[in-house]
């Protein structure tokens, strides 16, 4: 580990130097690329430099265990407890820095949430997700942009997708992927009975075409009217569009914009998503067995949460953390599991890495 910090470092003060050469501040693409590397590598430096630190700290305490100062020593012991319990500490956090990131975690996200079983109570849920999530996104200083959606009569959504962009977006919303289910007294249900019903939600990262070729000659492009709730009809110019990628059968369709140019590119934009999300799928489906026990980012069939609106609680299967203030949550207050998740799949990584040495 140590001979890869120092490598770390080393590549740190290589790239800040380049930084600074007239030759390089001239080329803007390479500036930003070395930019962005010296970005992501500072946080390891700066954590390898206080770990660096602590330790010659704790050298200097050890010596004055044999000091002939009774008091002296005492206050080396207590000081040397202290230092121990920052050093595993600052390991791990060592160790995390260290994990091969994800290429998308910087990414922005096209979020997709859509009604599964319950009919009106499944689609009224769906909206109240989207709420959520806006809310936290508000919360992150982060932007949202409804790329299409389809309306029920009753103010829910058969489904919506939205772009969310913003520093991080996909690192912290990448495990919110799967089934999430919600059990409550339907507005609708005279007799009092708890309903259970559940949406889907995907988070697929952004991507531009050098991530994903979109041939077009692959597409079928078709025009129709805009619709509303319940199916009639909102405008009477052909600006809707439905885009089916031949080869692999997707098709999107958006018809919020009033005009058929940006209606296009926001379909296009999903479809180089989809089309990204099931390569990738493709091979984690490859790569599942290195990945079992993992929090999965992939498996929409996954039950991975429970909303119980009687008992005020949010439960998340996969790490048993349940939280007792599911009014918060559902206002955006969901940094608690956002974090948590994040904390298990590190510690699920490091596990798999120690195995494999």
């Amino acid at each position: 580990m140590f001979h890869k910090l120092e490598q770390v470092e080393q590549r740190y003060a290589e790239v800040g130097n380049y930084l600074s050469d007239p030759k390089v501040i001239s080329n803007q693409s390479e500036f930003q690329k070395l930019s962005k590397e010296y970005s992501d590598l500072t946080d390891i430096v700066e954590a390898y430099r206080g770990y660096k630190r602590l330790l010659s700290e704790i050298e200097d305490n050890k010596g004055l265990l044999n000091d002939a100062d009774e008091e002296l020593r005492d206050m080396a012991k207590a000081e040397l407890q202290r230092l121990s319990e920052e050093r595993e500490l600052l390991e791990q956090k060592v160790k995390i820095l260290l994990l091969p990131k994800d290429p998308n975690d910087d990414k922005n996200i096209l979020l997709e949430i859509r009604a599964g079983t319950g009919g009106d109570e499944a689609a009224l849920f769906v909206a109240d997700l989207f709420r959520m999530y806006s809310r936290y996104a508000e919360r992150q200083g982060w932007r949202v942009e409804i790329m299409s959606e389809s309306p029920t009569g009753i103010g829910g959504f058969k489904e919506i997708v939205s772009l969310i962009e913003g520093k991080g977006v996909y690192s912290k919303l990448k495990f919110e992927g799967g089934v999430h289910r919600v059990q409550r007294v339907p507005k609708t249900e005279t007799q009092g009975r708890i309903h259970t019903s559940a949406v889907t939600i995907a988070v697929l990262p952004e991507v531009e075409d050098v991530d994903v070729q979109v041939n077009a000659n692959d597409l079928r492009i078709d025009t129709f009217c805009s619709s509303g709730p319940g199916g009639q009809s909102v405008n009477t110019t052909y600006s809707a569009i439905r885009i089916t990628h031949l080869p692999t059968g997707l098709v999107v369709s958006c018809q919020d914009e009033k005009s058929q140019t940006k209606n296009k590119a926001k379909a296009l934009k999903v479809l180089r998503a989809r089309l990204y999300d099931k390569m990738t799928l493709e091979q984690q489906n490859e790569l599942s067995k290195t990945r079992k026990g993992m929090v999965g980012t992939g498996d929409r069939s996954e039950r991975i949460r429970t909303y119980n609106f009687p008992q005020g609680r949010m439960t998340d299967h996969r790490i048993n953390l349940t939280l007792y203030r599911l009014d918060t949550v559902m206002e955006g207050d969901i940094e608690e599991v956002v974090d948590s998740l994040i904390t298990h799949y590190q510690a699920e990584i490091l596990k798999s890495e120690e195995t494999l040495h």
